[in-house]
């Protein structure tokens, strides 16, 4: 275990780290930082946080910068991250507040993230296997004809067009839709196609065989929209952070592009909670000299997909993690209002 002196003079070395970009000395900690001892005892103090790999030497020049495992115990002991201003709440609610629809929030999402933290940011549409059922809409285009709409607690919204094996009058079509509707609004996706199953044996036999054709449409729906979708903004940012990749941003950039990558990034959507990962952290090789901070949003108290940003390891966590969690209590107000 590190003293609190030691950690202490490791808190300065990141926050001046991240703030000039430049490897910092004992002179110039002692200086800008009331740590209340000698140059002498924080010279020593950086050897013992160097011997265990806390702060690394990255040249010939007399400072240190933090290492990955340096970071990683800044964030563990941070105090609290940094809340945003009342003028950055406002205009966040503002701006999203805007929003027409789910494709509009997600949208307006990823790029007040980017703008909030100048990093890449990445947004998760609310997934299906985690929604509830708002509505089913049945409309009939021709007699044999159908359109179905269904309508997450999300505000997701599905179209599909439905061939009838036999014409289907305005009466069976208001029946099913009432039917319908009383046998899954509200209720989770996967409970669906249970609730469903017997729904077909209580119409007339003529109409059966399109009120089957209806619900497998349906749970096609249900099972097919599973796949995750997500969208990423800002990636311009990373050109400012240059130096901070090792040899290129090339490999960051194409990490970034594979989707498959972005989710296992991001992490479960059921674990709501803040998670930070730094350098090394991250699996995929691209992506060892960046950080992640990523965090669940929902219209409840559970999470249905998550948000979260992308940047060098050199990074304002707490100014980071505070702007995360802010957008994801807004977004997740919005969709619960909608």
């Amino acid at each position: 275990m590190l003293s609190e002196r030691r950690l202490e003079v490791l808190r300065a070395i990141v926050q001046d780290y991240v703030g000039t970009e430049e490897p910092v000395g004992s002179k110039a900690l002692t200086q800008r930082h009331q740590l209340g001892v000698s140059p002498a005892t924080v010279r020593n103090d950086m050897a013992a946080l160097e011997d265990e790999g806390f702060i690394a030497q990255p040249h010939t020049s007399a400072g240190r910068i933090p290492t990955d495992k340096g970071y990683r115990l800044f964030v563990d002991k941070l105090a609290g991250v940094k809340p945003l201003s009342s003028p950055e709440r406002r205009a966040i609610q503002n701006f999203l507040d805007g929003a027409v629809d789910l494709d509009d929030v997600v949208g307006r999402t990823v790029r007040l993230l980017a703008q909030l933290t100048r990093q890449v940011a990445v947004v998760q549409y609310p997934s299906l296997t985690r929604s509830t059922v708002r509505h089913v809409e049945l409309l009939a285009l021709a007699p044999a004809r159908l359109m179905l709409v269904l309508i997450t607690d999300t505000g997701r919204v599905e179209q599909r067009l439905i061939d009838c094996p036999a014409p289907f009058g305005e009466t069976s079509l208001a029946d099913l839709r009432a039917r319908l509707n009383s046998c899954v609004v509200g209720r989770r996706f996967a409970d669906v196609p249970q609730l469903v199953q017997e729904l077909p044996d209580s119409f007339e036999q003529e109409d059966r065989g399109t009120v089957s054709t209806v619900l497998s449409v349906l749970l096609e729906t249900l099972v097919e929209e599973t796949e995750e979708r997500l969208v990423i903004g800002g990636t311009a940012n990373l050109t400012r952070f240059g130096h901070d990749f090792p040899l290129t941003i090339r490999p960051v950039l194409e990490a970034l592009e594979e989707h498959v990558v972005l989710l296992k990034l991001l992490g479960e959507a059921k674990d709501s909670g803040m998670t930070v990962r730094i350098g090394h952290e991250n699996a995929h090789e691209g992506l060892t000299s960046t950080s992640v901070v990523a965090v669940g949003y929902g219209s409840g108290d559970e999470a249905v997909a998550k948000l979260g940003v992308v940047g060098p390891t050199r990074m304002d966590y707490p100014g980071t993690m505070g702007a995360v969690r802010a957008v994801a209590r807004y977004v997740g107000q919005i969709l619960a209002e909608s």
